[in-house]
């Protein structure tokens, strides 16, 4: 992604030249490391949490909110994308949706592709999250 937008940049301003395919493909990219970076991120407990509360608990009261979280918000947010995601995507299909630019990537029903992956990505990664919570709770009730 960092070449290509080097190239973008490069083509524009030195050579005074553009292109939509180039700039649509680093654009997919972006998308791509997004859509799968989300449950990736989920699974290393990568992101970023602002509550100044959370960082004062112990393992235990971290693991019930974390747990109430997937639960509570997770699962149904995720269960809701996949549901209104399922039309919005087989309709990109049913054309073969592409780019709406000339020269771009005639691929867009693959990249709309990627919400309802992300969906069920995070579905089971929630889950697995869940799972593992609930281990970690029953495990420290037995010590």
């Amino acid at each position: 992604m960092v070449l290509g937008t080097t190239l973008i940049v490069v083509l524009r301003y030195a050579l005074n030249e553009g292109s939509i395919l180039l700039q649509e493909a680093v654009l997919y990219l972006h998308a791509v490391v997004f859509m799968l970076g989300i449950p990736y991120t989920l699974k290393a407990d990568g992101h970023v949490r602002v509550d100044l509360v959370y960082s004062r608990l112990g393992p235990r009261a971290r693991t019930v909110i974390d747990l109430i979280g997937h639960v509570l918000f997770l699962l149904p947010v995720a269960g809701v994308l996949l549901l209104y995601s399922q039309s919005y995507v087989a309709r990109s299909w049913r054309i073969l949706e592409g780019s709406s630019e000339v020269g771009g990537i005639p691929g867009v029903f693959l990249l709309k592709t990627l919400i309802p992956v992300l969906a069920v990505l995070l579905v089971l990664q929630g889950l697995a999250e869940i799972a593992r919570g609930i281990r970690t709770l029953r495990d420290a009730r037995r010590d």
